[in-house]
């Protein structure tokens, strides 16, 4: 017998779906789910987006249900030579257009869940860039639905 997986692995799965099949300025994209994402820095010269289910709120809905709220970060990473405008702006657009394209978005393959929340709290990693040179956004969404 096989097991449904939890709902907010479905979440994060319909997620990296949604990405990968999108049409965005950055194209052959492969993001995939992770629960923690840990590449070499060897590995950071193509772009990386990783998926990460990270928090579950439930919340009384009415007697018989919850108000379920399932948060995934989306981490857009790539190293950098240079770190100017012109190599990083296309990768800060990037990230606003994976932000643009999941606000307020019921996922294709997960219609029960509507992205409630967008925020881009960590622009790029002021670690990541000075000690790693590479660019690192993290993009965290919120998925609502009711269970």
């Amino acid at each position: 017998m096989t097991a449904t997986p939890a709902t907010i692995i479905q979440i994060a799965e319909s997620v990296v779906a949604e990405i990968n099949a999108g049409d965005f300025s950055k194209t052959n994209l492969a993001a995939q789910r992770l629960y923690v994402p840990n590449f070499d820095l060897e590995d950071m010269k193509e772009l990386r987006v990783t998926v990460v289910p990270r928090e579950v709120e439930y919340l009384p809905l009415d007697r018989a249900s919850n108000k379920f709220h399932a948060t995934i970060d989306v981490a857009v990473q790539k190293k950098f030579s240079k770190g100017d405008a012109k190599e990083i702006d296309p990768l800060v657009f990037f990230v606003e257009e994976l932000a643009d394209y999941f606000r307020l978005k019921r996922l294709n393959s997960f219609v029960a869940a509507r992205c409630v929340k967008v925020e881009n709290a960590v622009l790029y990693s002021v670690e990541h860039w000075t000690q790693l040179n590479q660019f690192t956004s993290l993009l965290t969404l919120t998925f609502e639905l009711a269970k």
